[in-house]
């Protein structure tokens, strides 16, 4: 079975080869936003490729030791060739098909070269796989360290006994992530996974960061998601600060003593950041700012800002743009914004609550007079750059954690739920959903895992990584909406878990680079295609 596997991916990736061929053909002619659908098509193909090339390094990690890997990795195969010979989904009514790249005689050669892989009926193994799952049995989650292992069982015992059993109540209160909370997952490491050990971290790599990642997601995104500006302040700060500011706040940020906000996005600019227009400017010993940011996660109960902002008006673009270091007071439910200079007013949102969302205004805040990162201005672009290869490999984990935590509650939905004198697992139509999530799940966390290792190897790895994030939030949404499916009409009310894992999965396309983007990074990258 393997050697068939081998050879099917052989095939996928000489399609992606023919893919890419086609698509550098028209952008010799054309600019790559003018040929959008095409070159954003092309990335996903890429990503499923690489996809499967991770499903079956992980398959052949296993040495046959569990007989559910196999089942996952055929129908993870058999869904992948069919939707690339046939038609791959972008979105929920965007689908790549091969004419659009003028590939229809080499989609066929795929097809018919595995015509057997395609023409079987695979429901066998889709039931075989769901009620495996009715057992109990997983496929394989090893990473073949003892280390690693022990960490993810150390924050799933977390995860079952601290976050699962509350989440749902503080999601329908809006309510903020208990200080409790946040002082046990501090005291865990949390905060402090990739900060070097001189500065009271752990020192770990970004695979280490997606299992505490995914699994904290599991029992609530924004449990996952609290790392994340941790994650961008510390790497921001240990890759571009100064000695002094690395001594500063690094110690406080890993201990949980300080926690971050990121401030870069701002109203109507998105991911045009090239637009920014707030401003700061010298002022004797301080930084005086002013203009305006919003989506701002957990501003009112952070301690330092890391806040983009225009510092050298006459230049044009990224260049004129700078990273300040903003420490503020902490706010409270009376007083969220207390620092003079700074109001704030809270975004309602569907779901990703525990942390909230916040329009800022800025008038004349002041920063210390060592607030600029690295003491160089015009370089705040680039050192953010740097970290968005690290943001969006955890985001593909908070997606991949979100992904098993739908599939887990249609799973014991479809096992409780009775209807016509059998639980509902029974019916093809609720199983086959149960293992085509979890093959979606294993396919989006392997990737995850894979971009994880590429970024711990040293590499530039930006496609890898935004191919991580275009794969989790389509398996976090696709496993939510079927999840919410197997529970019929429950699975509209509030009470019900699932309600919330469906509107939190949505926002996982849109957030540290829309699924748009992704694609563009992911095309150009590959392709070099131009303006």
């Amino acid at each position: 079975m393997r050697a068939d596997l081998n050879n099917a991916l052989t095939a996928a990736q000489a399609y992606r080869s023919a893919t890419q061929a086609a698509l550098a053909e028209r952008l010799a002619a054309s600019p790559i936003d003018s040929e959008q659908r095409a070159a954003h098509g092309f990335a996903w193909v890429a990503t499923t490729v690489a996809a499967l090339e991770a499903t079956l390094d992980w398959l052949e990690s296993g040495q046959d030791s569990n007989p559910l890997d196999a089942k996952v990795a055929t129908l993870a195969f058999a869904e992948s060739i069919g939707q690339l010979a046939g038609g791959l989904p972008m979105g929920q009514n965007e689908i790549f098909r091969p004419a659009d790249l003028g590939l229809g005689a080499a989609a066929r050669t795929l097809a018919e070269a595995y015509a057997d892989l395609l023409d079987t009926d695979h429901a066998r193994t889709r039931a075989g796989i769901a009620a495996a799952l009715a057992e109990g049995h997983w496929p394989s989650e090893t990473l073949h360290d003892a280390d690693l292992d022990a960490i993810r069982d150390q924050y799933r015992r977390f995860t079952d006994t601290a976050i699962l059993p509350h989440a749902h109540g503080w999601h329908l209160a809006n309510d903020l992530i208990p200080d409790t909370t946040v002082a046990a997952m501090a005291e865990l490491g949390t905060f402090g996974v990739c900060i070097p050990e001189e500065y009271g971290g752990l020192g770990l790599g970004k695979l280490v960061m997606c299992i505490v990642t995914e699994e904290l997601s599991r029992g609530w995104i924004g449990a996952g998601s609290l790392g994340t500006r941790s994650e961008i302040a510390g790497e921001l700060i240990a890759m571009g600060g100064t000695d002094a500011q690395k001594a500063k706040w690094l110690p406080k940020i890993a201990s949980g003593e300080i926690l971050p906000t990121a401030v870069f996005t701002e109203p109507d600019v998105g991911s045009d950041l090239g637009s920014l227009q707030t401003k700061a400017r010298r002022d004797g010993h301080h930084w005086v700012i002013d203009g305006a940011k919003t989506w701002i996660t957990h501003a009112a109960r952070s301690d330092l800002m890391t806040l983009l902002a225009r510092t050298l008006p006459d230049a044009k673009g990224y260049s004129g743009l700078s990273m300040l270091l903003v420490p503020k007071p902490r706010g409270t439910e009376a007083d969220p914004f207390p620092a003079a200079g700074m109001t704030g007013s809270e975004i309602e949102v569907l779901g990703y609550r525990g942390m909230r969302e916040y329009a800022l205004q800025f008038d004349g805040i002041a920063a210390p007079a060592d607030a600029l990162l690295g003491g160089e201005e015009g370089q705040g672009f680039k050192q953010l750059m740097r970290t968005f290869e690290g943001a969006r490999i955890q985001t593909a984990a908070r997606a991949v954690g979100v992904a098993r935590r739908a599939l887990e509650l249609g799973l014991d939905y479809a096992l409780t739920r009775k209807q016509f004198g059998k639980a509902i697992i029974a019916f093809p139509r609720v199983s086959d959903k149960l293992a085509m999530s979890l093959v979606d799940f294993v396919m989006a966390r392997e990737l995850s895992y894979a971009a994880a290792r590429a970024k711990d190897s040293g590499k530039r790895c930006d496609i890898e990584a935004g191919m991580a994030k275009l794969l989790g939030a389509r398996a976090a949404w696709s496993n939510a909406d079927a999840a919410l499916q197997i529970h019929g009409g429950n699975g509209y009310a509030l009470e019900y878990e699932i309600s919330r894992i469906l509107c939190d999965a949505r926002i996982l396309n849109i957030f540290e680079g829309a699924a748009e983007i992704q694609a563009q990074v992911i095309a150009r990258g590959l392709t070099g295609g131009r303006n």
